[in-house]
């Protein structure tokens, strides 16, 4: 049975035997006295062992259990709706800026996307409370919302959000003294203007602006609290088409003309794209369709349905290469370095086209002539030795216009057509034979054979332009 049942059956007993009846609250404080006393620690003289005893610290009230932070930081005290200091001189407020990610850069849209731990640091005596040891307390984003906080925005942003997996990314530090610090994390999307005239061999530089958006510089000092040292970035940070050289910080003042000047911070960072990528897509492809269209000057003019589809293909497929390029990028209202590259190509492969024609209608014109003067010459003799003509000549194909060479004159090769009429004389009359020679000076090669140097060095002589200007 349970002593305490004995005890109580016990003092139950001793009131019926001594014929006292005793109110129940008399029971229950003996009892309660019994008790005490039974559960009472030994004292030094007891035969129980004791161990040595415990020092206690006196509690932190900013550690115990139980204490609203309403009442510890004093807040239905203050009016948090105002500024700390209010009618008095601007409060500082540190920044700095801890960037996790730089996500991605457009150049359609002429922006960049980043996500960054933003941090403020500033003091607030109203939050200021008595500590033993001089610790801190962090808060959620709960706390957030009752006090002050500086009222920052990213100037020209287009879209920002601030992280809420798993629970709002917000991060509230109080100290006895009562300065504050505020770091949340934030994704942002903001312009940047870009200067595309040497895509892709340029280098961009964009900023992220931070500013208050109602307190003035009589309100509020905005300032970088390490200078450039307030900027940390990942190491681990990188683009696919850039490369980023610098990330650095500056100061400035904004002026609205409506409300005032302000305090303006600048996360500046400058990106330098990378070439490769539009090598193999863009100018090795556009040089390739260049020489392609060269081979047509090896090709015989005869050969129509070979020269004709070779520079047509050559011109289709340097429009191609613009189209997609311009496809990707923004409609600027000026020329950019591909554009000049492209277009350059493009007039290469056009004008090797045209110069195919040039050299057919010449070819037309001067078979037209030799026909006509070989006409006249067989039409000639024939009437001045009728029945005694014997016309031989050396013809080959009207087309080819001759074969034979002659000696380079002017330091030029010619080809000619020989036209060879021999008149024999009559034999009563004695002559020997007496003959006579047309000699006719073509120059059907001549254009093909220009072509083939000076369309390969005018090219290679823009290229070495070209690649010094914008390199």
């Amino acid at each position: 049975m349970h002593p305490d049942l004995v005890l109580l059956s016990f003092l139950l007993w001793m009131v019926v035997v001594s014929g006292q009846p005793r109110p129940n609250g008399q029971i229950l404080q003996s009892y309660r006295h019994v008790r005490s006393k039974r559960e009472m620690p030994p004292t030094k003289g007891s035969s129980r062992k004791i161990g040595s005893p415990i020092l206690k610290r006196s509690p932190d009230i900013t550690k115990a259990w139980g204490t609203k932070t309403e009442h510890l930081l004093r807040i239905d005290e203050h009016d948090f709706t105002m500024r700390p200091g209010f009618g008095g001189p601007a409060v500082p407020v540190g920044v700095d800026v801890q960037v996790e990610s730089l996500d991605a850069i457009s150049e359609v849209d002429m922006d960049f996307t980043m996500t960054l731990y933003l941090r403020h640091y500033w003091k607030d005596e109203r939050l200021s409370f008595r500590s033993n040891n001089n610790h801190s307390m962090t808060f959620d984003s709960r706390l957030v919302k009752k006090i002050w906080v500086p009222d920052m925005f990213f100037v020209h942003s287009k879209k920002s959000f601030t992280h809420d997996t798993t629970t709002d990314n917000v991060m509230l530090r109080v100290y006895p003294d009562g300065k504050v610090l505020y770091s949340l994390r934030v994704t942002v999307t903001a312009m940047c203007s870009m200067d595309l005239s040497r895509f892709p061999l340029d280098t961009q530089t964009c900023s992220l602006e931070i500013e208050s958006y109602a307190y003035t510089d009589d309100d509020l000092m905005l300032y970088w609290k390490e200078g450039n040292r307030s900027l940390n970035t990942d190491e681990r940070i990188s683009l696919s088409q850039f490369l980023i050289q610098e990330f650095h910080t500056t100061t400035r003042l904004a002026f609205y003309s409506s409300t005032g000047w302000y305090n303006r911070l600048y996360i500046n960072f400058t990106l330098r794209r990378h070439i490769f990528f539009f090598l193999l897509q863009t100018y090795f492809p556009a040089t390739l369709m260049v020489m392609l269209s060269w081979v047509s000057f090896w090709i015989d003019r005869r050969a129509v349905p070979a020269r004709v589809p070779l520079g047509i293909t050559t011109v289709l497929t340097m429009s191609t290469i613009i189209t997609g390029v311009n496809a990707s990028m923004p409609r600027v209202s000026y020329i950019k370095a591909v554009d000049i590259y492209l277009w350059v190509s493009f007039v290469f492969v056009f004008l090797s086209v045209i110069e195919y024609a040039a050299v057919n209608y010449l070819s037309t014109l001067q078979e037209r002539k030799e026909r006509k003067l070989r006409d006249e010459l067989l039409c000639t003799c024939g009437m001045t030795h009728p029945g005694m003509m014997s016309a031989s000549y050396s013809e080959v194909d009207a087309n080819t216009t001759g074969n034979y060479s002659m000696p380079e004159v002017n330091g030029i090769k010619r080809e000619r057509m020989l036209v060879q009429l021999a008149m024999e004389s009559d034999q009563v009359t004695g002559h020997v034979g007496s003959s006579a020679y047309a000699n006719i000076w073509i120059d059907t090669h001549a254009i093909d054979k220009y072509s083939r140097v000076v369309f390969p060095g005018s090219y290679i002589l823009f290229n070495i332009i070209y690649w010094s200007i914008y390199s």
